[in-house]
């Protein structure tokens, strides 16, 4: 797709870039110097595939589909350049006020680049889709960001036979248009490679999974890494019975985990939190703080809640808070240390973590 896509590229704007010298043609010539520009976003494309589709090594133990990330957002950027150098020729010519008479065959020209342009554009789509491709997704935007810049050139060729100089006027709106297309490839593209929140359907469904299976009290800490599409790798705390035998849970652990892979492609690696179903006198205070620190702030829970009994007894455990918590973690971790003091002489470690 990548060569096929350059090479249409490098036809189009030789082919624009000599008609609109021909024939005064700014706009053309400018079109054409799109073109020339996408050539470049191929280019990154073609070397992105080639790195992506190495083989995981010592270096990358995760493989290299990150990669496409970094090359969506070098077309993002040429986008971007495009934008504003369309931009500058659209407010020049508005001022200027010029007019150009074309010629039939810059008409034809421009029409069949409109028309190759779509074809790109559909056929970056449909791979797109079947290689879950973020580069190609980007690729089919400046194609479609491309038809529509084409377009113009060739609305505002026709206003000028009739003297309307609407030519400026229309770049003016186009260029705005592909510059937001172009913030909207950078801005998918940097939020992939920082490290985006996963999909919350996704991450529901794993949850479902993880609970369906016997013996699973409970879990947290699900944390979902994505490496690039189709390369997923997941950590969690799965609370089970501390009655059950080492083996028992381990074996529900491992099933766990071969489920996750199977059902989603995903490497999850699972850790065990035992929860003591007989220490009642635990249960229950367990039950009580979390009661108390919910009322903190929305969305406040606690877990790995472990009583330690010996001259003093000592309460450890957790208190998870939604990133959208207004409340610093030093006023939450204020606030839960007064909890425990009104409920007991308690020796309290308390980690607050976002998640």
């Amino acid at each position: 797709m990548s060569i096929v896509g350059i090479a249409c590229n490098l036809l189009l704007s030789a082919c624009k870039i000599t008609a609109g010298i021909l024939f005064g043609a700014v706009s053309v010539v400018a079109d054409g110097f799109n073109n020339l520009s996408d050539c470049g976003s191929g280019i990154v494309s073609l070397v992105s595939f080639f790195i992506a589709s190495k083989k995981p090594d010592k270096e990358h133990p995760y493989g290299h589909r990150r990669a496409e990330y970094i090359a969506s957002m070098a077309i993002g950027f040429l986008v971007l350049f495009v934008a504003v150098s369309l931009l500058r020729e659209s407010v020049v010519k508005t001022i200027d006020g010029g007019l150009f008479y074309a010629d039939w065959i810059v008409y034809t020209l421009l029409g069949v680049s409109v028309a190759i342009k779509s074809g790109m554009f559909v056929l970056y789509r449909v791979f797109a889709r079947r290689l879950s491709s973020d580069t190609l997704r980007a690729s089919a935007t400046d194609s479609l960001c491309d038809c529509i810049a084409t377009f113009a050139v060739a609305v505002g060729a026709v206003l000028a036979r009739f003297g309307i100089g609407a030519d400026g006027f229309v770049g003016i709106a186009v260029s705005l248009f592909i510059g937001w297309q172009g913030f909207r490839i950078l801005s998918d593209a940097s939020s992939k490679l920082l490290g985006q929140a996963p999909n919350p359907k996704q991450t529901e469904q794993v949850k479902s999974v993880i609970l369906s299976h016997g013996g699973v009290l409970g879990l947290h800490d699900l944390h979902i890494f994505c490496y690039g599409d189709g390369v997923n790798y997941a950590t969690v705390h799965i609370e089970m019975d501390a009655s059950l035998s080492a083996l028992d849970a381990h074996a529900t652990v491992d099933k766990i985990e071969q489920d996750v892979l199977k059902d989603f492609g995903i490497k999850l690696t699972a850790h065990l939190d035992p929860v003591d179903l007989n220490d009642l006198e635990a249960v229950e205070l367990e039950k009580t703080i979390l009661a108390e620190v919910s009322q903190i702030a929305d969305g406040l829970e606690i877990h790995d809640f472990r009583m330690i009994r010996g001259a003093v007894v000592k309460l450890v455990f957790d208190v998870g808070v939604p990133y959208e918590c207004k409340l610093s973690d030093a006023e939450i971790y204020e606030k839960t240390l007064l909890v425990v003091k009104r409920l007991g002489d308690y020796e309290t470690a308390v980690t607050v973590e976002r998640e």
